[in-house]
C-alpha cells in the first residue's frame, strides 16, 4: 500500500516504514506528525484518487532528524569582463519515518 501526499506544495509518494526527506518543518526529534492531505491511495486492490484530497485518510509519521544537506556551490562568470562570483547554499531538511497509513 502506498499514498501520494501534498507536502508544502510538492507531491511525495510514501509507503509504510519508509524514511523520507522533506523540506524543513518546525518539529522536534521524536514528535508525531499527521498528514491529512492525501491525494491518492493505492490499497493493493483499490485505487482512490481525491478531488483534490481524500476524506478520512491520514498518514502518521515521526520526526527522526533535523539536518542540513550537502553544500551546493554556485559559480557565476561573465567572459571578458573579469567578473566571477562563487556562493554556496545548504538546504535544511527534516527526515521522517512513515509509521502508518490510516483509512477512515
Amino acid at each position: 500500500m502506498y499514498a501520494v501526499i501534498d507536502l508544502s506544495g510538492k507531491q511525495q509518494k510514501i509507503e509504510k516504514d519508509e524514511i523520507v526527506r522533506i523540506e524543513k518543518i518546525n518539529k522536534n526529534v521524536g514528535d508525531k506528525i499527521n498528514f491529512d492531505r492525501v491525494m491518492m491511495l493505492n490499497n493493493d486492490s483499490d485505487i482512490k484518487i481525491g478531488t483534490p484530497y481524500i476524506d478520512g485518510v491520514r498518514v502518521e509519521a515521526e520526526v527522526i532528524r533535523q539536518d542540513r544537506d550537502k553544500k551546493i556551490r554556485v559559480f557565476k562568470k561573465k567572459r571578458r569582463k573579469s567578473y566571477t562570483k562563487t556562493i554556496g547554499h545548504r538546504q535544511y531538511y527534516t527526515e521522517i519515518k512513515i509509521k502508518d497509513i490510516v483509512l477512515g
